[in-house]
């Protein structure tokens, strides 16, 4: 981005009109090596996305994370880093695991997930907002849905309309949030998944919400606005 962006400020912001209990999350799609800042440390295990997030929204870490790194094979197909494995492109895969009644019910809900073009990124960087090291493509945020209402109406503060999001009930942190998000160019509301809750700490009154890092300031702005607004429940 052209603009300069005081990520530590705009993190405060944040925090300190929304209540948030831990930082936004700085997210970045590494096309190649050298879209990764100098003394940025790798991840030395092997984890899921949505730990990766959790690691830098509540422990403060700052690291990056290739292929190796990445647990889920549908989190890292979501995020352009592997390609997509048979059992997850057929449907077999979730159908196994209940979440629907048949196999072709299962590939209807994946041929629509939101996803990087396999092999196009490199490594995913991740950041609390406040410490970002990098310009980041997506902000991610964790909250109760009494922050997401503010979020949303911060969303519309200054052109109005509706909220139009999109999930399915699986792969929110991955596709929904970060996938989505960077695709589109537009704010995504999720309500979580059963792995991202049982492995990254989301908890059973939080709902996840990711917006563009180019809506950064704007969406600061109108936050700070609707949080103080006349109408706005203390």
């Amino acid at each position: 981005m052209i603009q300069k962006i005081d990520y530590a400020g705009a993190s405060e912001e944040l925090r300190t009109s929304l209540g948030l209990k831990s930082s936004p999350v700085a997210l970045r799609l590494a096309h190649t090596k050298d879209d990764i800042p100098g003394g940025m440390e790798k991840l030395d295990k092997t984890v899921r996305h949505c730990q990766m997030v959790s690691m830098a929204r509540k422990e403060g870490k700052i690291f990056y994370a290739t292929s190796e790194n990445h647990e889920c094979f549908g989190g890292a197909w979501a995020l352009g880093l592997r390609e997509i494995t048979e059992s997850l492109k057929t449907g077999d895969f979730y159908f196994k695991l209940g979440k629907f009644e048949s196999a072709p019910a299962c590939k209807r809900t994946i041929d629509r997930i939101p996803h990087l073009e396999s092999g196009s990124t490199y490594a995913t960087l991740y950041a609390p907002l406040e410490k970002a090291p990098f310009v980041p493509h997506v902000v991610l945020i964790v909250a109760p849905p009494r922050v997401m209402l503010k979020l949303a109406q911060a969303t519309l503060f200054r052109l109005g309309g509706r909220i139009n999001s999109e999930f399915s009930g699986i792969q929110s942190i991955c596709a929904d949030a970060t996938a989505q998000t960077y695709l589109s160019g537009r704010p995504n509301y999720s309500l979580g998944c059963d792995g991202s809750r049982k492995f990254s700490g989301i908890g059973d009154d939080e709902m996840v919400m990711a917006f563009p890092a180019e809506l950064l300031t704007e969406l600061v702005q109108a936050v700070q606005t609707v949080t103080q607004a006349p109408g706005s429940k203390k």
